[in-house]
């Protein structure tokens, strides 16, 4: 049995080092590391095997309790997590907009009763706060490994009084949960990701090495499991990203890996690297470490007015390795190991509970919205109103739904449009529907959430962006519309492009990006009132990202023989970009960053309407 001797395995904490080395690394230069979100799949494993082993050590000797298991869990876990969520909550109250600010409270009592995971699941949609936004969106892989510890330590009880294999019963049960992994992936990513049920053969993986894995520090083959499971980590980690479908079948390698590299404390790499006073001590303080560091990205996002620097981004790791030092040292050691348990357990545990209250508190205040002056109050409190966006029919969020309706199409109206894009072109079609009412033209739209209208991209959007340019090679429109948020490659739009002038006898037109506010126009105008004390004006320049994609899609898209418009020409000018048309709530251009609310939505189609028909124009009196 992997831990019956209960001997200490420096190894396991420079694992540790490594699991939230990769997290971090990837949140802070997601371009650099775009895998190291594996860093979580790691810490699973390390988790099941350590828990699971000393769970199965105390079953063997008759020393097991329930009651002894949680209280160990509340004062390992407890004390920094209560620290950070009281900071984060304060951070929240000074820099967070009502909305989202309310949105925090949500997720401080869904952290604090361990469901981030689903409080996350559910929100998951077109206009949840984006993750981005979330301080607290790290929190899901705790949700998942406290629900997993809620059961698991039952399972094994009643399979030592049954006389059944307890090791043979994790096989079974790990083999089914990865199962139902990859049967889920392709058609339920999100609850995939988030649910206990898909996610807990990671777990049990360790679990399995823990109850079935002779452990010794002797023999053969030590150095090349561990080579080999640290190939296993980096392949995944240098060549997943977040485009791929996960946890499936990509999970193995991280999970095997870590497996792996567990199973051989005697490999050089082990004993010298990983067993390292650097990678011990980064071990060690791995959990609260884990804890701050995504806070303080999310908070130097939102303070700054430019993008955070990568020096900036390092100087707040470093930042956050302190914390979690500081917060080890001062909070976690004392907590876990000092006098009086008991006590310690009772005040942790109504801690907790004073904080969920706290995030009741928040969300039934609605985010303390009086602390802002009314005016700014309305405006920054928008909401998209998307009803005309036909979310659900011609909007699919591909997670859930992967066919258009029939009514995404104008039948009989000539000449047609065919609207393609993502979400920001779905905000287009209260803009199209107005110009219907002076314009002689049908609208047949094909949008799906975060999907660019191109050939390449996550495996989902390919599929969807297939099926489209089949519809679009059947209806055969007069004029093929394609805009996006777009990215910085262009060359699987260049491939679409030239796929419709050959199956298609469509004019294709391509709309530049809208001009994206950083933090989100309605915080630039929480953020223009703190240092201004006055509205916005109506049009600014603070927050705003540069405008480059104009020139470079111009030039790698008209070759082709699209025709391209400026969405960025009719929103802005020498002054800066559109913000509100008006002095009331209604008049704010967005409902966020990239999303057009209803009147600009008219404004920028009237400024364009024209262009995109071209000479298929027909302009009546109704």
């Amino acid at each position: 049995m992997g831990n019956q001797e209960g001997v200490y395995r420096p190894h396991v904490d420079g694992l540790r080092a490594i699991a939230v080395s990769l997290v971090v690394l990837y949140h802070a230069f997601p371009s650099e590391l775009p895998g190291g979100f594996v860093g979580v799949d790691i810490f699973f494993v390390i988790s099941g095997y350590l828990i699971t082993g000393i769970i199965a050590r105390d079953i063997g000797s008759g020393s097991f309790g329930l009651a002894g298991f949680y209280a160990r869990r509340v004062r390992r876990i407890f004390p920094a997590l209560l620290v950070v969520l009281v900071v984060t909550l304060i951070l929240g109250y000074r820099f967070m907009l009502p909305d989202a600010y309310r949105q925090l409270g949500i997720d401080t009592f869904a952290s604090a009763a361990f469901s981030a995971n689903i409080a996350l699941m559910v929100q998951s949609g077109y206009f949840d706060v984006e993750s981005a936004k979330k301080p607290l969106l790290h929190l899901w892989s705790l949700g998942i490994e406290e629900q997993f510890y809620l059961v698991w330590p039952l399972v094994l009880i009643i399979a030592a009084r049954l006389g059944t294999s307890i090791f043979r019963t994790t096989l079974v049960i790990a083999a089914a949960s990865f199962a139902l992994n990859l049967a889920m992936v392709g058609t339920h990513p999100v609850a995939t990701f988030y649910l206990p049920f898909t996610r807990a053969f990671e777990l049990l993986a360790g679990a399995a090495l823990a109850l079935g894995w002779p452990e010794t520090g002797e023999g053969r083959g030590h150095d090349s499991r561990a080579l080999a499971g640290i190939l296993l980590i980096g392949v995944a980690a240098w060549l997943f990203d977040s485009s791929v479908p996960f946890p499936g079948w990509r999970a193995a390698l991280p999970v095997a890996g870590t497996m792996l590299l567990l199973s051989a404390p005697g490999a050089w790499g082990c004993r010298v690297i990983l067993s390292s006073r650097p990678m011990v001590w980064l071990g060690l303080i791995s959990y609260p470490h884990y804890l701050w560091h995504w806070p303080l990205l999310v908070f130097a996002a939102m303070v700054k007015t430019s993008p955070v620097t990568d020096i900036e981004r390092g100087l707040i790791v470093c930042l956050s390795v302190f914390l979690g030092w500081a917060t080890y040292r001062v909070i976690e050691i004392p907590i876990r190991f000092g006098r009086s348990p008991t006590l310690k357990i009772g005040g942790l545990a109504t801690g907790m509970v004073v904080i969920a209250a706290a995030g009741i508190v928040v969300v039934r205040w609605n985010g303390f919205d009086a602390r802002l002056p009314s005016q700014v109050r309305a405006i920054a409190s928008v909401t998209t109103d998307a009803t005309t966006w036909r979310i659900g029919e011609c909007l699919l969020d591909l997670g859930r739904e992967t066919t258009f309706a029939a009514t995404c199409v104008d039948r009989g109206k000539h000449p047609m449009i065919l609207l393609w894009g993502d979400s920001t072109a779905g905000a287009l079609v209260p803009g199209l529907r107005k110009s219907q009412e002076t314009r002689k033209f049908g609208l047949a739209q094909f949008t799906a959430n975060s999907c660019l209208p191109a050939l390449d991209g996550p495996p989902a959007c390919r599929d969807n962006n297939v099926r489209v340019l089949e519809m679009a090679a059947g209806l055969d429109p007069a004029i093929v519309l394609l805009h996006a948020n777009w990215g910085i490659n262009f060359d699987g739009v260049a491939d679409l492009v030239a796929a419709l002038k050959r199956r298609t006898h469509a004019r294709i037109v391509v709309l530049g990006r809208v001009p994206v506010w950083r933090r989100g126009l309605p915080t630039e105008v929480l953020w223009y009132y703190l240092r201004h004390q006055e509205l916005i004006p109506e049009r600014s320049a603070d927050g705003l990202l540069r405008n480059w994609q104009d020139a470079a899609m111009r030039r790698q898209l008209e070759p082709l023989g699209a025709e391209f418009i400026s969405a960025w020409d009719a929103l802005c000018d020498a002054s800066g970009c559109l913000t509100r048309s008006g002095p009331g709530a209604s008049d704010l251009a967005y409902s966020d960053g990239v999303h057009l609310r209803e009147p600009t939505s008219i404004l920028l189609v009237a400024a364009v309407i024209d262009k995109v028909l071209g000479r298929t124009a027909g302009i009546y009196e109704r």
